[in-house]
């Protein structure tokens, strides 16, 4: 009887949409153990921090519940024929407010010149600078001090409500690029009124967004409130949303759920087996979503860890390409999933770095293009093949590294998937490989700050990451491996010829860049420098983000959708329903949804 309730819930939900009646919704409860780092949304780069910002600061345009591209803050738009220019106008009465919901100032297009400006400053050490300034005219001078003169750089307010970007070419994918936060507007004269403290807590920032930061204080917990002079207010049906800090989160969610003192989990495997023995636990739980995350295993070209783990000895060895493919055959990917996808781990795991569906040109995948093909259709895991290359690299290597080589591997102490992930691939690798070949070691960070201390500084040897796509075309899986990024530092490797001080895959992917006319050439040409890549054995391709089980009072289809940007963070149009959807229940909603995704995509003019 449960079951019928909520689903005919979650249908009038549907109902109200199309009649024009407001859904109704509770409120939203939550618990989380990474703390944000800061508000700053000018320079901040990493998802933790966005689930925030996408939440109270709007851009010029959005994506709706199926993925169209819609107005946001601004109106309407025109492109030049050339392709370099675009020309926005903006909503009018749009405002500025502090964290009490006082209005500051109207948003002007003067808000995204500050912006710009303060990005391309290099100074602040903006976490995603480049993304803009690779495709703004003249940002990438400025941006590096040979050009000081900000008014020759592409982005200038024609008038009070009129936006124009310039760009250096065209680019086929710019406008799925303003959902992403190098693209959000910043009231100029309130960040020169706070300085330094811009995004230090909820007070120090200005909302134009669905919800207002109402309180935060860290490691405690945080509260936004629907800001009731947004623009759109009227698709924003949760009015109250509660975060609460606790170390212990993922320990701690699924009883908390059960109590009903949080709105939704995401289920540890640990846990999925005793839920779905258990009848009245399994008719709350669905699957969740995969997205368009990926994952995948990287080797630093660029450690900074300390001396017990040899960092020199590592250097010696991660530039032998046979050590480098030994691991990459040597690591079970299905095992590795398995911690986090008990049920269904191959729904997960995937054979390249861009994930398939995200792209096609001229009918095809882009992961079908070029030589991508043949690595997107294999599994890399051959025990035969590891067991080879480690012969060739320890008799390559003899005399010059010392064996066993330390593997310093960090993992992320506040997800209890990772946790139990590091331990199965250390066991599993170092079984297949042999203890006088390698030995693993797993290093756990407190989840706060987490790849500020691993990642971002250089300090691991071997670790899981991750990338989210910012824009709609396969350049957007290239930028944490071209110079200036920190995620392996390639461009360090050596024994690779350098052509204009890039390297091989560098070199290729400019190519690929250079393309913006021919779609399917370019999508060809990305596709044989991430095959070059993946080829080199630079990253070992793992896993799509999502999937999994959760129980949720969420309605899970009307949130605005797409994979890549900062759309999909939002809870504007979603609603938190009283009971939570079965598996059942979730799947014939999706059903539904895919079919009005299908006809929406088809009506869609942008």
């Amino acid at each position: 009887m449960k079951r019928t309730i909520c689903f005919v819930a979650a249908l009038l939900l549907c109902v109200a949409a199309q009649t024009g009646a407001a859904p109704t919704s509770e409120d939203l409860y939550s618990v989380y153990s990474g703390e944000l780092t800061t508000l700053n949304y000018l320079v901040v780069a990493a998802e933790n921090e966005h689930s925030v910002i996408a939440n109270i600061i709007d851009g010029l345009v959005e994506y709706d519940k199926y993925g169209v591209l819609v107005p946001s803050l601004s109106t309407e738009w025109s492109g030049s024929s050339d392709g370099k220019t675009w020309t926005f106008t903006l909503r009018r009465g749009v405002k500025w407010v502090d964290s009490r919901g006082k209005d500051y100032a109207e948003v002007t297009a003067q808000d995204w010149v500050d912006s710009a400006k303060y990005i391309f400053d290099k100074k602040n050490a903006s976490l995603t600078a480049n993304i803009a300034y690779d495709v703004i005219k003249n940002a990438k001078a400025y941006f590096n001090g040979t050009l000081t003169d900000f008014s020759q750089v592409g982005v200038k307010a024609l008038d009070k409500y009129t936006l124009q970007y310039t760009l250096e070419k065209p680019v086929p994918y710019f406008l799925s690029m303003l959902t992403y936060v190098c693209f959000l507007p910043v009231n100029g004269q309130f960040l020169a009124s706070v300085g330094s403290r811009f995004g230090t807590d909820n007070k120090t920032v200005l909302y134009n967004g669905a919800y207002i930061l109402d309180s935060f204080e860290p490691q405690v917990g945080r509260t936004l409130v629907k800001n009731d002079k947004y623009w759109d207010r009227d698709h924003v049906y949760i009015r109250r949303m509660s975060f609460k800090y606790n170390k212990e989160a993922s320990t701690l969610a699924p009883e908390l759920f059960l109590r009903g003192e949080i709105s939704q989990v995401s289920l540890p495997s640990s846990l999925i087996d005793s839920w779905m023995k258990d009848p009245a636990k399994r008719a709350i739980v669905r699957p969740a979503e995969t997205s368009s995350y990926t994952y995948f295993y990287t080797f630093n070209f660029n450690p900074t860890f300390d001396a017990q783990y040899e960092p020199d000895n590592w250097q010696v060895v991660v530039n032998n390409k046979n050590f480098r493919e030994s691991i990459f055959h040597g690591l079970d990917r299905k095992a590795a999933m398995i911690t986090a996808e008990p049920y269904a781990p191959e729904r997960r795991l995937q054979n390249s770095i861009t994930p398939r569906n995200f792209v096609n040109a001229s009918g095809k995948d882009y992961v079908d293009m070029s030589d991508l093909a043949k690595y997107s259709k294999m599994d890399s895991f051959d025990k035969a093949a590891a067991i080879q290359f480690k012969a060739k690299a320890m008799a390559e290597l003899a005399g010059q590294a010392k064996f066993p080589v330390k593997i310093m591997m960090p993992y992320n102490a506040g997800a209890t998937d990772w946790t139990n992930r590091a331990q199965v691939v250390e066991q599993q690798l170092e079984n297949l490989l042999g203890k006088d070949y390698i030995d693993i070691i797993p290093v756990s960070f407190p989840a706060t700050g987490f790849l500020g201390a691993t990642r971002r500084k250089g300090n691991y040897a071997m670790q899981e990451c991750n990338w989210g796509p910012d824009y709609a075309d396969p350049e957007t899986y290239s930028d944490p491996f071209v110079t200036g990024s920190n995620y392996n530092w390639p461009e360090k490797a050596t024994g690779y010829t350098l052509t204009n001080g890039k390297s091989p895959y560098e070199t290729m992917v400019n190519a690929a860049k250079a393309e913006v006319v021919n779609i399917a050439k370019r999508y060809e040409l990305f596709a044989k420098a991430e095959a070059y890549f993946i080829g080199e054995a630079f990253v070992i391709p793992y896993a799509i983000g999502g999937g999994g089980f959760m129980a949720s009072k969420l309605e899970p289809f009307s949130y605005p959708f797409a994979p890549f940007g900062m759309s999909y963070l939002k809870y504007k149009g979603q609603t938190v329903m009283q009971k939570p959807l079965s598996t059942e229940e979730y799947n014939k909603l999706k059903s539904a949804w895919d079919d009005q995704r299908e006809e929406a995509l088809k009506s869609s003019k942008f």
